[in-house]
């Protein structure tokens, strides 16, 4: 095992589109560890490409899948079919791979409540150790956000959004996964190691262009997005990066985010003594209202909160008196 490392995850772009030849350079050089995670796309998954794997310090996979309607697919511009997801689940657990973990996407134009049903139940047969779940998003800038301002798509209603993710959350109850973060579930010990990482504070390094590290205290890094300056900056012997400082609110602000988003909620006594007074006294009405509960010195989301989340996180984060960025 990597000294001090517990968990690695290559992802991030489509790392299963690197050659066998470049991923065994990077194995090479990261070792392994406790979990060792890598994206891939379902039609990357040849049976080569799963025996390597599973030879390889890979453990657990994680798989892109979003849907498994091929005109939703298209929508996306995804290069897989739906097709071939169940054939790449059957070639990983052939291969020996025993930690798979799917992604899903709700929320699509025109998509009814009885299709996100199929797409569910899909993901369900194949058996996966761990489901995480999105609503589609528009983001600025992105060519669905442009075609939603040209009126080329809608986006459903909140109330149908809301309906899909309940009725996601009681059917993978039903299948026996814990509902352990807003939107990710696991069969019981299979949690994703590596991502309750970032929600719980623990020290993290990234590497590649763009990656983020946290020190697991006040500092956070990230390195320049551009890859041709990162290769660079990397030949040279010097690290192109940004950090950032986090005062007093940006550290409650960071860790009521991650907290909240868990089902183990947020430590009150991980507060200072006047934070903690902020933070109840910006919650009473979401506590009054069933969106929030209190017990003992924990505060979490209850199942009506989860929905809205980024709306109560929001009302519960401190004003951000200084900017410390530097180069």
């Amino acid at each position: 095992m990597t000294e001090g490392i517990r968990t690695i995850y290559i992802g991030g772009g489509t790392p299963s589109q690197l050659s066998l030849r470049q991923l065994e350079q990077i194995f090479s050089m990261l070792g392994t560890a406790e979990e060792v995670t890598i994206e891939c796309n379902p039609d990357d998954v040849s049976e080569d490409f799963a025996r390597f794997l599973a030879d390889s310090p890979v453990n657990r996979v994680s798989m892109g899948v979003q849907t498994f309607s091929d005109r939703r697919l298209r929508f996306l511009r995804r290069r897989h079919s739906a097709g071939q997801i169940a054939t790449a689940v059957e070639r990983l657990r052939a291969a020996g791979i025993g930690n798979i973990s799917i992604d899903l996407i709700y929320g699509f134009p025109d998509e009814t409540l009885a299709d996100w049903h199929s797409d569910v139940e899909s993901a369900v047969s194949l058996s996966p150790e761990h489901l995480s779940a999105y609503a589609l998003s528009y983001e600025e800038g992105t060519p669905l956000n442009r075609m939603l301002k040209k009126g080329e798509v809608i986006e459903i209603d909140e109330e149908l959004s809301r309906r899909m993710y309940y009725d996601l959350i009681e059917r993978l109850a039903d299948a026996g996964f814990e509902h352990y973060e807003i939107s990710n579930f696991a069969r019981p010990g299979r949690r994703s190691c590596h991502n309750s990482s970032y929600w719980n504070h623990t020290p993290y390094v990234g590497l590649g262009a763009a990656a983020h590290s946290y020190d697991g205290r006040r500092q956070r890094q990230w390195n320049v997005s551009d890859v041709s300056a990162y290769i660079d900056g990397v030949e040279a012997g010097r690290m192109l990066t940004e950090h950032e400082i986090l005062n007093d609110e940006s550290f409650y602000n960071d860790l009521l985010m991650t907290a909240l988003r868990t089902s183990d909620g947020l430590s009150l006594n991980l507060l200072t003594a006047e934070q903690r007074g902020y933070c109840l006294t910006a919650a009473r009405s979401f506590i009054t209202d069933g969106l929030l509960v209190q017990s003992a010195d924990n505060l979490r989301l209850t199942r009506r909160g989860l929905f809205v989340s980024d709306m109560i996180i929001a009302e519960l984060m401190m004003v951000d008196s200084s900017d410390e960025t530097d180069m």
